[in-house]
């Protein structure tokens, strides 16, 4: 990815492996001026066939460490608030028991940082905000249609995070919601889901999302029973945190980074 002169005009990332994107993003913002890439895409692709993402556990380790230096969360749990992982292996393949698990512990999920969490979480709107058919089910919905019809509009498979009417507020900062939208695309090679974000931090933040929508769509394409080919993000402004770049936790990461943009080449 090079500097480009017009802020008008996307940085791209495309990479077969999670880790390697995110590094390259992170370098970029470190080594560049100011602390803002706008607009960043990252394009991933690399899944198993479980649709796992390709990751250099070297490197999430080393972001970890760094996260918890700063009493942030990790990735895992940022993962967590868009798809719950964990719920989903213990549901072994049923979603109607992943959606029931997930919406029972809910208000748990809030009352542990009721600052954080008082507006929602990523996937409770995913599973509360839509068609009443589905109870409010986004996902159930999409995935209802793709299970009863051939040749539905593929504009039928889109979800909503954000929300007017909750979300349209005068307040300076908003921690949530970050994701926007969220559309998944049946192409010759498999299932393609794209995300939008407003604005995203690429530190505390961006890893875990990126691993979240990866899990999201693994689980839609196998309830659509077809591969997860690739996940696309795009960014308005992507930020490197509050920390100045001469911040000493970034260190150990810039050295691990550049070693895995070299082995990504």
């Amino acid at each position: 990815m090079s500097k480009k002169s017009d802020p008008s005009v996307p940085n791209l990332i495309n990479e077969k492996n999670l880790s390697y994107a995110w590094a390259k993003a992170f370098l970029f913002a470190k080594q560049n001026s100011g602390t803002e890439i706008s607009p960043l895409i990252i394009s991933i692709s690399g899944f198993d066939q479980s649709g796992a993402p390709t990751e250099d556990l070297r490197l999430r380790a080393a972001l970890d460490k760094a996260l918890s230096a700063k009493n942030r969360r990790s990735i895992e749990n940022v993962a967590f608030t868009i798809f719950p992982q964990r719920l989903w292996q213990i549901a072994q393949g049923d979603r109607n028991a992943l959606f029931r698990m997930y919406m029972d512990a809910y208000p748990r999920y809030v009352a542990r940082n009721k600052s954080g969490n008082s507006r929602g979480l990523y996937f409770q709107r995913l599973i509360t905000q839509g068609p009443e058919s589905t109870q409010g089910n986004q996902l159930e919905w999409i995935l209802s249609q793709f299970e009863a019809r051939a040749g539905v509009r593929d504009s039928m498979f889109q979800a909503s995070i954000f929300d007017p009417s909750r979300d349209h507020t005068s307040t300076a900062q908003l921690q949530f919601p970050c994701l926007q939208h969220v559309s998944f695309d049946r192409t010759k090679k498999g299932l393609v889901l794209n995300s939008f974000y407003a604005t995203q931090k690429l530190f505390s933040k961006a890893y875990g999302n990126y691993l979240g929508l990866s899990q999201l769509g693994a689980f839609m394409a196998h309830e659509m029973g077809i591969q997860l080919a690739r996940v696309n993000v795009f960014i308005g402004v992507e930020k490197l945190d509050e920390y100045p770049k001469s911040d000493p936790v970034y260190d150990p990461l810039v050295e691990i980074a550049n070693e895995a943009v070299k082995e990504s080449k």
